[in-house]
C-alpha cells in the first residue's frame, strides 16, 4: 500500500483555503502503481460473482471500467444529470453547498444483477450513497463498494447504508 500512497500528491489549499486535495494523477500516470492499485481494488471482489461495476462520474469511470475488465464484468457509468440520452432515471443528493444528481440509463441494469459501486474518493458520502440508491432503484443488488481514498474525518462511511461492505485502499 505504501507504493500507492507515495503516488498520491497532497495539494494544500486547493480548491480553496483550508482544503487538502488528494491528487491521484501521479498514481494514474504510473503504469506499475496504477496496475497495483487495480489489483488491490479488485481483490475483495474476486470470486464474489460481480456482474457489473458501476463507476461514478468522473474519476470513478477510470477505476470502475478498468476493474470491470479485470473482473470479467460489465461497466455502467453513473453520470451527472443531462449527460445520457433518454430514457434515464436519477437520484438527487446533497452536496456540501447544494444539490446534485446522478443518472443512469433506465435499461442499464437487470433486476438482481450483482453490482459494486466504485469512486475515487469517499468524502462526505453523498455521491457514493446516491450511486447505491440509484443502482438499487434500477433493481440490481449492491454487493459492495470500493474507493481508492477515504477521508475519514468527514465521516462519509456513515452514509453508506445497508449490509454491503465498503472497501478502501487509503485513509487520510
Amino acid at each position: 500500500m505504501d507504493e500507492i500512497e507515495a503516488l498520491v500528491r497532497h495539494v494544500p489549499d486547493f480548491p480553496r483555503p483550508g482544503v487538502g486535495f488528494k491528487d491521484i494523477t501521479p498514481l494514474l500516470a504510473s503504469p506499475d502503481g496504477f496496475a497495483r492499485c487495480l489489483d488491490l481494488l479488485c481483490q475483495p471482489w474476486r470470486g464474489a460473482g460481480v456482474e457489473v461495476v458501476c463507476g461514478i462520474e468522473s474519476r470513478g469511470f477510470i477505476f470502475g471500467a478498468a476493474m470491470a475488465a479485470r473482473l470479467g464484468a460489465g461497466f455502467v457509468p453513473l453520470r451527472k444529470a443531462g449527460k445520457l440520452p433518454p430514457l434515464t432515471v436519477g437520484v438527487d443528493y446533497v452536496l456540501e453547498y447544494g444539490m446534485d444528481r446522478l443518472e443512469a440509463r433506465i435499461d442499464a441494469l437487470r433486476p438482481g444483477q450483482r453490482a459494486i459501486i466504485v469512486d475515487d474518493v469517499l468524502a462526505t458520502g453523498g455521491t457514493l450513497e446516491a450511486g447505491r440508491r440509484l443502482v438499487e432503484h434500477l433493481g440490481a443488488s449492491v454487493i459492495g463498494g470500493s474507493v481508492v481514498i477515504e477521508l475519514t474525518a468527514l465521516n462519509g462511511r456513515s452514509r453508506w447504508l445497508g449490509e454491503a461492505p465498503l472497501h478502501r485502499l487509503l485513509a487520510y
